[in-house]
């Protein structure tokens, strides 16, 4: 077990799971529910208990995949449900992945790395996506810590960032944010270009 299975399988032992809302989030959701097509090859990177693959697979769509470093959430999702398919929960370190997919759904995952691995994040992303790909998601649109999860940033930030990769379609406050996040979250469509 490396360092990072260490450090997250301890918050999920300890209760220490802020980030998780418990259900998928509005942003997310309604995402969702504006796709149509049920066969697109769906990746959730540092999925946690990963809400947002579980409406997936309960609104019919049929290849999705979450990657998480640490085996608890994977098997929490495996419980909650059992349709799941198994060899989609990928107890992995998401830099390690080689698949390719056409959308990647952002949720709590960026802002959980190290800031020095930003740029990695870009790049695997890059890298996975399949071409036309589109990552999509939410950050936090403010300041949060300097030494431990979860670390913030802004806009400017992420447009520099991603710019050089993909073609950023929309990055702004979310504007249905669950009432904690209110104006702390932006939007964000990218597509691989």
């Amino acid at each position: 077990m490396n360092y990072y299975e260490t450090f997250w399988n301890h918050k999920y032992l300890s209760g220490e799971t802020g980030w998780d809302i418990g259900y998928v989030s509005t942003p997310l959701k309604d995402y969702i529910d504006q796709l149509s097509d049920k066969n697109l090859k769906i990746l959730i990177p540092g999925g946690g208990n990963s809400y947002e693959a579980e409406y997936l697979v309960k609104n019919g769509f049929s290849n999705v995949f979450v990657v998480d470093i640490s085996s608890i959430p994977l098997e929490n999702l495996a419980e909650r449900v059992p349709s799941f398919p198994k060899e989609n929960l990928l107890h992995s370190d998401f830099f390690e992945l080689e698949e390719t997919f056409d959308l990647i759904l952002e949720q709590t995952f960026f802002c959980a790395l190290e800031p020095s691995l930003r740029e990695d994040y870009v790049n695997k992303m890059h890298e996975l996506l399949k071409p036309e790909g589109k990552l999509i998601g939410l950050l936090f649109n403010i300041p949060l810590n300097t030494d431990k999860p979860p670390f913030g940033g802004n806009r400017n930030e992420y447009i520099s960032l991603f710019e050089e990769k993909f073609k950023i379609e929309k990055m702004e406050t979310a504007y249905n944010s669950i009432p904690e996040r209110e104006g702390n979250e932006l939007f964000f469509k990218l597509r691989k270009q």
